[in-house]
């Protein structure tokens, strides 16, 4: 408490705030906020509570002071004396009560404050939310503050507050008709920008938009507030076109969005929340959101323009606002302290998008593979990165595949494709949608009929990492299955004349091995190809073809262990290279040239301008063959 207290005898009195004062004041005015802007809003706010308690007085009580005048906030600017003035309507105060509100820093223990910032070299944002001081922000503009105040109770007397924010204050008597509050600040020099209608009303807008009483600029009056806010609305009473008209006019986006959530939570925390996909994760030149973050609303004011702590992070490209009854907020209302109310908002609003995105997925199909042609790659980076909801999203995945390649299929339909005799879900990673198709390790899926997800995101095999089964089903990469060969043959395909015995089958691996040397790990004859003359294939040991690709994304000197060369004795190019004799020069360009062949299906061919005069070369043996 202050030290003395007042005395209504006295027509006007000097009343000394506790010595701390001055120093936690200069904590306030000088280190807390970090833009002046927020005096405002901190004042509306006042004002909008103390509305707020008049409202609900009515309700019950019909004697009081001008029960028929308007809740309303009055904002006028008088720039001839450099001064602004935010008047409103609510439940006023007497001098003892202007005493212990308006004294709440000395009240609230501002030595008890003070000592636990030197004893934890504490920031004032992270203990001071207990304080209640957002009043005082307002010495960041003015030299002095002036409160005239009346109570609704009809007998009392209205009192006017004084003070420039050093250790006294002064308090007395007024003449003030009306009910309510009058703040007037004598702005300082470098502050008489808040005297423009222009500013003001631009700071209203941005911060106040949503308060529940009707805010008035200027001496004649004008509305500038909203106050009716979308997202508090019942969502059943809304329509399309205003979720559009809203969106565009919180992001100056002209395309509308590919899809909303709108939330109304009670439990656990209670949240109202109205959250976008735009049209393009690219955000456009004029976008009024030109930062990541979602607007952070706490009783429809707003206290984060950008609030990365909502969502995860692979949720970025959302955009919208949250507004809650129950968070925790710093003195000064430009952050949210972290808390348990914190973590439990971001967990209630993650768990119903993910649910949302799934059953927008299920009813408008369409839609959703357009979302996910533009956005897929940040549920990839989510199931790489995050261990709470990577499991969460894997219903989110699309993919084409082997049998599909034109269309898009989730996990589940997978799932509901797969033969009875199938125990496992097969992926391949690749560079483009052609080099899979065309990969040789797919070969002996088509003949069992496996269906095989196509992967080609360069954020697959990060994701891979993670992904190791859905729905207690294993996720296995093509390339590393060993599968057996089906019991019978390939369509078309006879073995009849091209079986090679062991000893040839010898020779054959002993001439690659001789050509390529130190290029291959190994060659080794393989029963699973049918179309293609070889594959490469990892050694025993080696790094997964996951953490190789994760490798080579990340280091460019990055090299490439050795691989293992497994080729077709049925084929007939291996078939024709085994017939060629030692000294033929074919024998070695086609063994090449097989080998690189390989390396480029597997995106692995460090230059492949270098095969161009190779297959020249083979050209021309094969064109002077015909003319000889």
């Amino acid at each position: 408490m202050v030290e003395s207290a007042f005395d209504p005898a006295h027509e006007f009195q000097t009343l000394n705030f506790k010595a701390e004062t001055q120093q936690l004041l200069d904590i306030l005015i000088h280190s807390l906020y970090t833009e002046r802007d927020v005096f405002l809003r901190e004042l509306i706010s006042n004002a909008s509570d103390a509305l707020t308690r008049m409202h609900f007085i009515l309700l019950t009580e019909r004697d009081v002071l001008d029960p028929d005048a308007e809740l309303a906030i009055t904002i006028v600017p008088e720039p001839d004396k450099r001064a602004l003035r935010i008047i409103d309507t609510g439940i006023g105060m007497t001098a003892d009560e202007m005493i212990e509100n308006l004294g709440t820093i000395a009240h609230s223990g501002a030595r008890a404050f003070i000592q636990a910032l030197k004893e934890n070299n504490a920031n004032p944002n992270d203990i001071i939310g207990q304080f209640g001081v957002g009043f005082y922000s307002a010495f960041m503009v003015a030299e002095r503050i002036e409160v005239i105040s009346r109570s609704y109770k009809p007998q009392a007397s209205p009192a006017r507050w004084i003070s420039t924010g050093r250790e006294t204050f002064n308090i007395g008597p007024c003449e003030k008709v009306n009910r309510g509050t009058e703040v007037i600040l004598y702005l300082k020099e470098d502050a008489s920008e808040y005297t423009q209608e222009t500013r003001l009303r631009q700071i209203i807008k941005k911060h106040s938009e949503y308060i529940p009483y009707p805010i008035y600029l200027g001496q004649d009056k004008q509305p500038v507030n909203r106050q009716s806010a979308l997202w508090r609305q019942p969502p059943q009473q809304v329509k399309d076109e205003d979720y559009e008209a809203f969106y565009k006019q919180l992001t100056l986006d002209f395309q509308p969005p590919l899809f909303h959530l709108h939330l109304v939570i009670d439990a656990p925390v209670q949240v109202f929340a109205l959250l976008f996909i735009p049209a393009s994760p690219e955000r456009g030149p004029l976008s009024a959101r030109n930062e990541e973050g979602l607007k952070l609303y706490a009783r429809k004011v707003l206290i984060q323009e950008y609030n990365r702590d909502l969502l995860p992070s692979f949720f970025r490209f959302i955009d919208g606002v949250v507004d809650s009854e129950d968070l925790p907020l710093n003195v000064s209302r430009e952050s949210v302290q972290a808390s348990r109310v914190l973590a439990q908002l971001k967990r209630v609003i993650t768990n119903r998008l993910i649910e949302a995105l799934k059953n927008w997925a299920k009813e408008k199909p369409d839609e959703y593979t357009t979302f996910w042609q533009r956005f897929g790659r940040f549920i990839r980076e989510g199931i790489a990165t995050d261990e709470e909801y990577g499991e969460l999203l894997a219903p989110l995945l699309r993919f084409p595949t082997l049998f599909k390649p034109d269309q898009w299929l989730s996990l589940e339909d997978y799932l509901l494709t797969m033969p009875a005799r199938q125990d496992k879900i097969y992926y391949l990673l690749s560079d483009s949608l052609g080099s899979a198709l065309n990969s040789p390790h797919l070969e002996i899926f088509r003949r069992h009929r496996y269906d095989v997800l196509l992967m080609t995101d360069p954020l697959d095999p990060f994701m891979m990492l993670r992904l190791k089964k859905y729905q207690n089903i294993e996720l296995v990469n093509a390339a590393s299955e060993e599968l057996p060969p089906p019991e019978s043959p390939s369509e078309g395909q006879d073995l009849s004349e091209s079986l090679l015995s062991v000893e040839e089958q010898t020779r054959l691996i002993n001439r690659f091995k001789s050509v390529l040397g130190e290029k291959v790990a190994d060659v080794r004859i393989t029963q699973r190809l049918s179309e293609s003359p070889a594959r490469l294939a990892l050694q025993q040991g080696s790094p997964s073809q996951e953490i190789q690709r994760v490798y080579r994304l990340l280091q460019s000197d990055y090299s490439l262990p050795k691989l293992v060369l497994e080729i077709n004795p049925h084929h007939p190019l291996i078939r024709s290279l085994y017939n060629l004799p030692d000294n033929d020069p074919l024998l070695r360009l086609g063994i090449e040239q097989i080998y690189e062949n390989a390396l480029l299906l597997e995106g692995l061919h460090a230059n492949p301008g270098d095969m161009v005069k190779r297959t020249e070369e083979i050209l021309l043996h094969a064109l002077q063959a015909k003319t000889t």
